[in-house]
């Protein structure tokens, strides 16, 4: 994957598919610290003990339909390529923890991407489901919950495209005032 944000999707998609009704996703990057850390939780079903051992081995997936599962070993790959990890904690019926840091200034960092494209497909597909999405830097910190907006705005679903465009371009604004690095900014619905 080229992008972090592609990762991202990777591993919410795997909260979607473990029934989660609320998924966390947080970066913090830090050029003082040298860090940037990508950590997604959720609520979902969890990951047995059995499966949590090897889970960023390409062999081991719970899917049926293809044999491989490619998002975590990546992730982890990556990871570790800068000098950083992955970490994954889950415990069964009660969700999953997953973080990932890299070394802020390594030059085999992937960039960010579109985040605030993946963010506005997340939202968008998936109304029963809570995002909140929080990005710290040292200029700040901006967070949008999915929840907190539809109930401020009075509707259900983000399925309205020109909410979306306004939705991504607020995102896309904050990040920008924070000086988020490495993300694309092109929001188009």
């Amino acid at each position: 994957m080229k992008a972090l944000s592609l990762n991202i999707l990777d591993i919410v998609q795997n909260s979607i598919r473990a029934k989660a009704s609320e998924i966390s996703i947080e970066i913090k990057e830090s050029v003082i610290e040298n860090l940037y850390r990508i950590t997604v939780i959720d609520n979902g079903t969890g990951i047995s003990e059995d499966i949590l051992e090897n889970v960023t081995d390409p062999f081991v997936t719970t899917r049926t339909k293809r044999k491989m599962g490619l998002g975590l070993p990546l992730l982890k790959y990556h990871a570790e390529l800068t000098g950083g990890a992955l970490e994954i904690k889950s415990e069964k019926g009660k969700g999953t923890e997953i973080t990932a840091t890299f070394s802020n200034s390594h030059i085999d960092r992937q960039p960010l991407g579109d985040i605030v494209g993946v963010f506005i497909i997340l939202i968008a597909v998936n109304p029963g489901i809570d995002f909140i999405y929080r990005h710290i830097t040292e200029r700040g910190e901006y967070r949008f919950s999915s929840k907190e907006a539809k109930e401020y705005l009075g509707v259900d679903t983000f399925y309205d495209s020109v909410l979306l465009e306004d939705i991504g371009c607020m995102i896309g604004e904050n990040l920008k005032e924070i000086e988020v690095s490495g993300f694309t900014f092109k929001v188009k619905v």
